[in-house]
């Protein structure tokens, strides 16, 4: 391609290819009555499972709030970051620029999201973050244009790291792409696994091929094996750690993003059993999840995963943020304070930011099986940590 026009042009989409809810985007100013949303993430390639959950669970929030969020009219306008920072980049600087969004969201991706944070704050644009949650941004880089309503990177793994205590693990192997979700997650298991780490590896993004890896994992010959892989990344281990005869000898243990649902049907019986840790899992007893669940289900075919969770909750906070304004987006600082608040009823329960804008909140621990209708999913075994706040939030100083 030969400009960054050029490329953007190729993949710029506008509007929402589902449940024709949210109204068709325009460029130019918003108008009256009216919200923008930017929705930039990953919708092709390895990754694009997830950025496709995203997607559709915000659609189904804004359908089941009645196409508006805070009684404004909602906009989205749409666009495939492709996992590339420089896209990204270049992405929430057009929807800033030409397009006036009030709000960016859908980024899975944490060094996506460090890289299109600084535009963003200079424009003084929200970003609800629907996954990425690096360290940087809970710490040191808190930004008060930022909401990270998933977690922080490390919430999940520490979660494990302490259930992987539990258990007696002595000795763990540790495995993560390199970037800075990766780096974060392992810091995270070894905040609370105190065993011996015998190795601790990490491999290219978008890497789908590990037959080197796990021969170097079975000559370690570990007590359990810690991996965070997401997307393509995930489905390709395990069946490969399953095909290298290491299922059933050495137990594998993750986050609950990747052995969410957008993965497991393509990881197959590969990951029953495993052990994973999440802050919310489709069986959670109370009625906005059920709804979530049952109407996720019904709209797209297919089980929802953690990834659309998450963004199903940005949708409801903005809702409530809006409505605590009485419609307004100009003042920032008021919609600030809105969205701190976080008045609304999570699907995960009890919700709460601390003060560097990222959750405080509940990790379980879930179980692979398969449902009454064969499918793979995720099950509430146990709860790790109640009311669990990220370590950097001490570093924050908003």
């Amino acid at each position: 391609m030969n400009s960054a026009s050029s490329r953007l042009g190729a993949f710029l989409a506008v509007g929402l290819a589902c449940l024709a809810s949210p109204a068709l985007a325009q460029s130019g100013e918003t108008k009256p009555g009216e919200i923008k949303i930017g929705m930039i993430t990953t919708l092709s390639g390895p990754g694009s499972g997830l950025g496709n959950d995203v997607r559709d669970a915000f659609a189904l929030a804004v359908k089941d709030l009645g196409g508006s969020l805070g009684g404004l009219k909602a906009t989205v306008i749409e666009a495939d970051d492709q996992q590339k920072p420089d896209v990204a980049k270049q992405l929430a600087d057009r929807m800033v620029e030409r397009d006036k969004v009030d709000v960016v969201t859908g980024i899975i991706w944490s060094n996506l999201a460090l890289a299109l944070m600084p535009s963003l704050e200079r424009a003084e644009v929200f970003f609800l973050s629907p996954n990425a949650g690096p360290s940087q941004l809970a710490g040191k880089q808190c930004n008060p244009f930022f909401f990270g309503v998933a977690y922080q990177n490390d919430g999940q793994h520490e979660a494990m790291g302490q259930h992987m205590q539990a258990q007696g693990i002595k000795r763990a192997y540790l495995m993560a792409p390199n970037y800075p979700a990766g780096k974060d997650a392992l810091t995270g298991v070894k905040r609370f696994f105190k065993g011996e780490v015998v190795g601790e590896v990490y491999t290219t993004v978008g890497q789908l091929d590990y037959a080197a890896e796990l021969a170097q994992l079975r000559a370690a010959a570990p007590d359990g094996v810690y991996i965070f892989y997401p997307g393509g990344m995930g489905i390709n281990f395990v069946k490969q750690f399953e095909q290298a005869g290491l299922k059933g000898k050495v137990p594998l243990f993750g986050p609950g993003f990747s052995f969410s649902e957008d993965s497991l049907p393509a990881i197959g019986d590969a990951a029953l059993g495993v052990m994973n840790t999440a802050q919310w899992s489709g069986d959670l007893d109370n009625p906005q999840n059920r709804k979530f669940v049952q109407g996720f289900e019904a709209a797209y075919n297919r089980l929802p995963s953690v990834y659309a969770a998450q963004a199903y909750d940005v949708a409801l906070l903005l809702d409530s943020a809006i409505r605590k304004t009485g419609g307004s987006l100009t003042d920032k600082n008021a919609l600030r304070a809105a969205l701190q608040s976080a008045d609304f009823k999570s699907i995960r329960g009890d919700f709460k930011f601390n003060a560097n804008h990222f959750p405080i909140q509940d990790y379980y621990l879930r179980e692979v099986v398969k449902d009454d209708k064969g499918r793979l999913t995720n099950v509430i075994r146990g709860t790790v940590f109640e009311d669990h706040a990220d370590p950097y939030a001490a570093e924050c100083k908003m």
